[in-house]
């Protein structure tokens, strides 16, 4: 027989032992080890939020739940003009994104949660500033008496609605 057949004859007991048998067989039967104690690992998943320092009874777990509705209403205007934007009240949403999800980095317990709503925060704004500066750029170069026509217009229009409705309201 060639010497290393004899070596992986003699090696197969520690490869079935260490590479191929499964975690059960090695811990006498038992699926998992845990360092927990047994009345830890039957607690529920509800009651380990709950006592948890980042769970549903704290301000760590509802602030992010509720930031999620200014990451939706950035979301929401993506669909708006960007001439009806607001750049400093998104220019605000954005640092406040940026800032805050290094400080949920920092702070213990780390709240990671708040910090993912922080990041989407800070990404939404950065795409709705960077829409209002492009409509900025691409508006700078009309021309001032185009922009005065354009006004002239608008206050004929609504001097004519408000004709009509002071027409309407003195035949009453």
């Amino acid at each position: 027989m060639a010497p290393m057949n004899n070596f992986f004859r003699a090696a197969r007991p520690v490869f079935r032992n260490t590479f191929f048998t499964s975690n059960a067989a090695r811990n006498g039967g038992k699926r998992f080890q845990s360092t927990a104690s047994s009345e830890q690992a039957q607690e529920s998943f509800f009651k380990r939020m709950w006592n948890s320092p980042v769970g549903f009874k704290t301000v760590h777990f509802w602030a992010p739940v509720m930031k999620w509705g200014l990451v939706l209403a950035g979301i929401s205007d993506f669909a708006r003009p960007a001439e009806k934007l607001s750049l400093t009240q998104n220019g605000a949403l954005t640092a406040t994104g940026l800032i805050w999800t290094r400080w949920c980095l920092i702070i213990k317990p780390k709240n990671y949660l708040l910090a993912a709503v922080n990041f989407f925060l800070g990404m939404v704004g950065i795409v709705q500033v960077s829409r209002i500066v492009l409509w900025h750029q691409s508006h700078k170069n009309q021309t001032l008496p185009a922009a005065a026509e354009e006004a002239k217009e608008n206050v004929k229009e609504e001097a004519k609605g408000v004709k009509d409705e002071v027409k309407q309201a003195v035949k009453v």
